[in-house]
């Protein structure tokens, strides 16, 4: 029998990471939240969650003395090692930088920096919306119309990356990947039986 893959979710202090957490567990995952390295550097795969804003985000993360080590991680994924899998703005972490906090940066994984949802009637986007996605193991068993549940005002750029959009107001990133390198802009912990299986195939990614 396969033992159950151990999953790190990153504990920097930000919003509610314990609802990623509780969704692997629920998966079957040993999923715990860890701000130690020589956990992080053992477990099969990482999670970055994120809530709020770009700034507040990166800030704790560095307050933590976890930014070098995310960066590493995320970098080692992008080149086909151990899986790693960002939500929200976990994702939008990825990339060079954000206006919505000019000066500071970001993870620098991916080049370009994040922007204001420019054409939105109303922001946050708050609500269930459905995929565009691409054949990637991201979406596999998913159905041709699956929804997801997003909060956020700033997107990251589309690009070569880009596995997913959807419509609001514009067409905008909802999710991108390099090898083994995941991320989300929206919450797959909140997205029903649809998230539940994004974060299935991401602990066979990791499990393999």
């Amino acid at each position: 029998m396969t033992s159950a893959p151990v999953i790190a979710v990153l504990d920097y202090g930000i919003g509610n990471l314990r609802s990623a957490q509780k969704a692997l567990e629920h998966l079957g995952a040993k999923a715990f939240l860890t701000n130690q390295e020589d956990l992080i550097l053992s477990a099969d795969a990482i999670v970055l969650p994120g809530v709020g804003s770009f700034g507040r985000c990166v800030t704790a993360l560095e307050d933590c003395g976890l930014k070098e080590i995310t960066k590493s991680a995320a970098l080692e994924a992008s080149k086909g090692g151990r899986p790693f899998l960002g939500i929200c703005v976990g994702l939008q972490m990825l990339f060079s930088g954000s206006e919505e906090t000019p000066g500071l940066n970001g993870l620098g994984i991916f080049d370009g920096n994040v922007s204001l949802l420019s054409n939105a009637e109303k922001l946050p986007q708050m609500q269930w919306n459905s995929l565009d996605s691409k054949d990637h193991a991201m979406f596999r068993q998913l159905s041709e119309d699956s929804w997801v549940y997003f909060v956020h005002s700033y997107a990251a750029p589309i690009g070569l990356y880009t596995v997913a959009t959807c419509t609001y107001g514009e067409e905008i990133c909802a999710a991108v990947a390099q090898k083994n390198l995941w991320a989300t802009q929206f919450h797959p912990e909140k997205s029903g039986e649809t998230g539940l299986q994004v974060l299935r195939n991401f602990l066979r990614l990791a499990g393999r």
